[in-house]
């Protein structure tokens, strides 16, 4: 099997850090010396190690834009249960 190549060209930002200290990022990562995408996945914390994820193109990050932008997100909670 080939070795994967990778390096992270620009840290945009973190979502989460679980118990362990691995923490969920949007980065912008160059797979095998490729031109860098936009990627979300889980790191540890010295980036050696990566859980699976996904890389979206330019225009994929823009239209998940604009779909977050136009969806009002609402939280779970009941409260008419915490009467």
């Amino acid at each position: 099997m080939a070795e994967l190549k990778f390096e992270i060209t620009k840290e945009l930002g973190v979502l989460s850090e679980n118990a362990k200290g691995w923490t969920k990022e949007l980065n912008m990562v160059s797979w095998n010396e490729r031109e860098p995408k936009y990627d979300l996945r889980e790191w540890n914390p010295d980036h050696t190690r990566m859980g699976k994820g996904i890389t979206l193109l330019e225009e994929e990050i823009e239209m998940l834009r604009k779909i977050l932008n136009g969806e009002e997100i609402e939280d779970d909670i009941d409260e008419d249960a915490f009467v």
